[in-house]
């Protein structure tokens, strides 16, 4: 018996029904997190590959059981790495689909009767929306087209079918908890329970038109601020988020939010910032990761009300000096970058609080750390440390150091290391380091010890076993053996002596 023939109804409904079985769509936040996630496994494998080729063997050794090892220990980092990218990538393929289906369903759009004659035809296109990771404000794209779309959903002899492929499934979408409503080149403000969205449209602000980017959305908190022409009339802002935009470039008239204290813009395509960000004194919050920065103007000093600054995942060969006159910076997170140093003037931020800087190519720390009066957290892994400066075991706030991965580069930890008094984490595994210093002894509040991957002799590993205060007591009761043993041993003289 032959089935009967399809409808254009009975098609649409089965196409949308496609498009429903589909898993919720993952945010635009997600879909950034998970390749990034990505680029930064690969790295680490990248480096612990690279650590594993360093490794040299003892005369003793077999070169055949030495070989054995190493790709034992290449098998375990790929193992690793396909478990840590599997979630990622199992969602990177989800939004790939959804971005097939959008494609499909367009292209299906233009095959009903009435859509290419459509007066308002331009105006109909799927649009997105997605909850904002800084701020509880959620704003939705496109919102200019909504009143044109409106009168075509009007005609009846297209009802079914048009509100079959345009009312899209947003069972995935977080709606939104606050009355703020805007695009990303237009504000909106409240005016009692009704929105209105006037276009403010900044030439100088780039957006990517290609195919594939879902939203462009930004948040606006606005103060009874007058909306002008680009962002000159919106004195009193306070937040934005222009994240995942891929935006290319700012406008110089960034720097006309005088009133500025959180700005993201991480996950953008940035390869500079505009000099007049140095207006933003009143900025308190910045970040720059996950964007293409090769260089920071020197003008980043004058934001001297900064206390977090996030400039990962770029191309950053140095930070400028001028990050000493941030006298108010607390945390500092430059990872994933190609640092060869830092400048001496990190030094000079006395309010430092947290500074990583992982996965660089860093050979040396600053003399100047020592005046780091109240730096709690330093994370110096994945880099080509040579040494840990004595200087550094000054700044006895510090509560967690992590120096591990250095490989082959650092063989040994500073003498004075025992003037951390406040230590409570220490991370030195996968480098060169055979010998505990004598003041490890006075590390009192260790309680988290990392050596795994060093020829540590000292102490011995049924020790390191023990646990961190163990290894604090070896160290002690090693130090006062050697003591009693140099005292110099008064010899009874002999009758021959005395004659």
């Amino acid at each position: 018996m032959e089935s009967s023939a399809m409808t254009t109804d009975d098609v649409v409904e089965e196409i949308m029904r496609l498009h429903r079985s589909l898993p919720a769509r993952p945010g635009i936040d997600e879909v950034e997190a998970a390749r990034t996630l990505i680029r930064n496994v690969e790295r680490e494998d990248q480096l612990r590959l690279e650590g594993i080729a360093k490794q040299s063997k003892g005369k003793d050794v077999p070169e055949e059981l030495f070989k054995i090892l190493q790709e034992m220990q290449r098998s375990t980092i790929h193992f690793q790495s396909k478990e840590q990218k599997r979630e990622a990538l199992k969602l990177l393929d989800l939004e790939s689909v959804h971005l097939v289906f959008d494609d499909l369903i367009q292209r299906a759009s233009k095959c009903l009767p009435g859509y290419a004659g459509s007066p308002n035809s331009e105006s109909i296109n799927p649009s997105y929306s997605s909850s904002n990771s800084l701020s509880s404000t959620v704003t939705t794209s496109a919102t200019t087209t909504s009143s044109s779309s409106s009168s075509f959903y009007n005609e009846k002899e297209n009802v079914k079918a048009s509100e079959a492929l345009f009312t899209k499934d947003d069972t995935y979408v977080k709606k939104p908890k606050t009355a703020f409503h805007l695009d990303v080149l237009g504000v909106g403000t409240r005016s009692g329970d009704v929105f209105t969205v006037p276009q403010i449209v900044d030439p100088t602000l780039k957006q990517v038109t290609a195919q594939g980017v879902r939203n462009h959305l930004l948040v606006y908190v606005v103060d009874d601020c007058s909306v002008t022409r680009g962002y000159r009339g919106l004195s009193s802002l306070e937040k934005l988020d222009l994240h995942g935009n891929r935006i290319t470039e700012l406008p110089e008239s960034i720097g006309d939010l005088l009133n500025l204290l959180h700005l993201d813009l991480r996950g953008n395509q940035l390869k500079s910032l505009p000099r007049t960000i140095a207006r933003l004194v009143c900025l308190q919050e910045l970040d720059l990761s996950s964007n293409g920065l090769s260089v920071l103007p020197e003008t980043i000093g004058s934001l001297v009300s900064l206390k977090k600054l996030n400039v990962e995942t770029n191309d950053l060969e140095e930070i400028p000096h001028t990050i000493g006159q941030c006298a108010s910076l607390k945390e500092l997170h430059a990872d994933y970058n190609r640092l060869k140093a830092l400048p001496e003037a990190v030094g000079r931020i006395g309010s430092l609080e947290i500074l990583t800087v992982r996965y660089n190519n860093i050979r040396q720390l600053p003399t100047t750390m020592a005046s780091l009066s109240s730096l709690r957290e330093l994370d110096v892994s994945f880099n080509e440390l040579e040494s840990v400066p004595e200087s550094l075991c000054f700044a006895t706030t510090l509560v967690k150091l992590n120096i591990s991965n250095n490989f082959a580069d650092l063989q040994s930890l500073p003498r004075s290391i025992g003037n951390l008094e406040m230590l409570e984490e220490l991370d030195m595994s996968n480098n060169q380091i055979r010998v505990l210093p004598d003041s490890f002894r006075m590390l009192n509040r260790l309680r988290v010890l990392k050596v795994e991957g060093n020829p540590l002799s000292v102490p011995p590993r049924n020790v390191i076993e023990q646990g961190p205060q163990a290894v604090v007591q070896y160290m002690a009761d090693l130090v006062t053996q050697r003591a009693v043993k140099s005292q110099p041993v008064k010899q009874k003289k002999s009758w021959a002596r005395i004659c």
